[in-house]
């Protein structure tokens, strides 16, 4: 893997990681708020509902060591139907690897779901951890193996109110996430972005289905 910015060189997934501290960069009143993601040429952002085909092994590290660099991890209920999440730092060097550069040892897993419609058997329920879900639904979730907190929006869920309560009542200082820049503060973007890689993310008509090559 190459870094092209700020110092262009060969580097490691691993060595990448180990200089990006964005816990250290919260704001007053939200988290610092990050997103990665890769999209094809012709503007995909996920191929068969799911985004793994897109990149390569390197990309799947990179996405998967940045979600333990971040005191929480926020996606929307379509992501977790599609990717079925399984415990954030799923393994126990990643947990100690956290805990020495000063984090918890899991990332708070946070869930925006509008209608609570989650896989409920994925392994995230049941693996430990810890999950936050924010919902305007006023249904309430089954038992689960995991801790769940539940927090009510009226009508929808707010994003920006969602951060503020992250930061004020939990004191989570970085978000790798949202599920939709949509309600955002400071006009509507994120305070920080993190590319694994290069692209812009583009409001396209559907397209075809991806031609297989010849």
């Amino acid at each position: 893997m190459r870094r092209l910015l700020p110092d262009p060189g060969p580097i490691t997934v691993e060595e990448q990681l180990d200089t990006y501290r964005p816990w250290e960069r919260p704001q007053e009143e939200r988290p610092f708020v990050a997103m990665n993601f890769a999209v094809t040429v012709d503007g995909r952002a996920t191929i068969g509902g799911v985004s793994g085909p897109i990149g390569s092994a390197t990309d799947t590290a990179m996405l998967a060591g940045l979600r333990t660099r971040f005191d929480a991890v926020m996606i929307g209920a379509g992501t977790m139907r599609a990717e079925r999440y399984g415990r954030v730092a799923s393994g126990q060097e990643s947990r100690e690897r956290r805990e020495r550069a000063g984090l918890s040892p899991d990332p708070l897993m946070v869930i925006v779901s509008g209608r609570l419609d989650l896989p409920w058997d994925a392994p995230l329920f049941s693996e430990g951890g810890r999950v936050l879900i924010f919902t305007a639904s006023e249904s309430e979730p089954p038992p689960t193996a995991t801790p769940l907190e539940v927090v009510r929006h009226e009508g929808f869920v707010d994003l920006a109110a969602a951060l503020r309560h992250l930061r004020e009542e939990k004191g989570v200082r970085s978000v790798r996430g949202p599920p939709h820049p949509r309600g955002l503060p400071a006009g509507g973007r994120p305070a920080g972005a993190v590319v694994a890689s290069g692209g812009r993310r583009r409001a396209l008509r559907p397209l075809p289905p991806p031609s297989k090559a010849a």
